[in-house]
């Protein structure tokens, strides 16, 4: 392990003090980085779609920008990090829900607010531990080369509940964003329906931060939905595709991370953006050749 950098670096230091590539050491490191990026994926590529399809995209970077708060509350309470996460993106969310129907302050507003603050209040409280060790550059841009078979665990576990949660939401919450009005006449319960679409959302933040960190998960939400756009024919096809997309991002950034010693969050990001430059391309030629 001493031959792995923070923030995700794959290097070792061989004899001769150079920087090179050890395949033994870091064989496992590779495989359970790539099970729990593929895990990841698979949840935010199809939460992404409705990310995308209703312009969610702040509130997820709200929930993300919190999640450092949990952070400093897991530590604070001697908990796993990941599970203070969890209560203070769910915490936020429901806080959204209450005042969203609110006119005194914009809802953009309201978000900026709630992610800014939240970001501040979790920096300067863990700034006051002055007892207790935090890689705050894994927390922020994420640090997939360290996570254990426990994590791995965790983000099974908590994506399979989110999956089919989503599954049994997805009619529903479908219809409310096409037209609201016309699902809310036709009995649609709006309001518990978006809730629980926010909460799920909130605990795919705290699955996914240990990933790509909490300033990049956003992005792991929404690119590789909006790289699966142009090719999708249904609302199922994207979700799909865009699970395919999120995990061809994870394998190609940390395969790029081997080979250049780059930051292994970052890289995926990188990655996925790639892939929406390709979609974005591609799909814009096929659309004028069809014209």
């Amino acid at each position: 392990m001493g031959g792995r950098a923070r923030v995700g670096r794959w290097t070792h230091v061989g004899e001769t003090g150079a920087a090179t590539v050890a395949p033994i050491m870091i064989e496992e490191f590779f495989l359970r980085a790539l099970i729990a990026g593929a895990g990841v994926a698979a949840v935010a590529g199809p939460l992404g779609c409705f990310v995308v399809w209703r312009r969610m995209a702040y509130f997820g970077a709200t929930l993300a920008h919190g999640a450092l708060l949990g952070v400093a509350l897991g530590l604070l309470m001697g908990i796993d990090p990941m599970f203070g996460i969890a209560a203070s993106s769910i915490l936020i969310a429901l806080i959204v829900a209450g005042l969203q129907r609110q006119r005194t302050i914009g809802s953009d507003t309201l978000l900026g607010i709630l992610a800014h603050a939240g970001l501040a209040i979790g920096l300067v409280t863990l700034a006051f531990m002055h007892g207790v060790r935090i890689d705050l550059m894994g927390y922020l841009f994420g640090d997939v080369l360290a996570v254990t078979w426990a994590d791995i665990l965790w983000i099974y576990l908590g994506g399979s509940a989110i999956l089919a949660t989503l599954a049994l939401i997805w009619r529903p919450l479908l219809a409310i964003t096409l037209n609201e009005d016309l699902a809310r006449a036709e009995g649609v319960a709006v309001a518990p329906i978006q809730l629980a679409f926010m909460l799920i959302l909130a605990i795919v933040i705290a699955i996914a931060m240990k990933v790509v960190g909490v300033l990049l998960i956003v992005s792991l939400l929404i690119i590789p939905a909006a790289a699966a756009r142009p090719f999708a024919r249904t609302p199922e096809q994207m979700a799909a595709l865009a699970a395919v997309l999120g995990a061809l991002s994870v394998v190609g950034g940390l395969f790029a991370s081997l080979a250049w010693n780059t930051p292994a969050g970052p890289s995926i990001v990188v990655g996925a953006t790639i892939l929406f430059t390709a979609s974005f391309t591609l799909g814009g030629a096929l659309g004028k050749r069809t014209a």
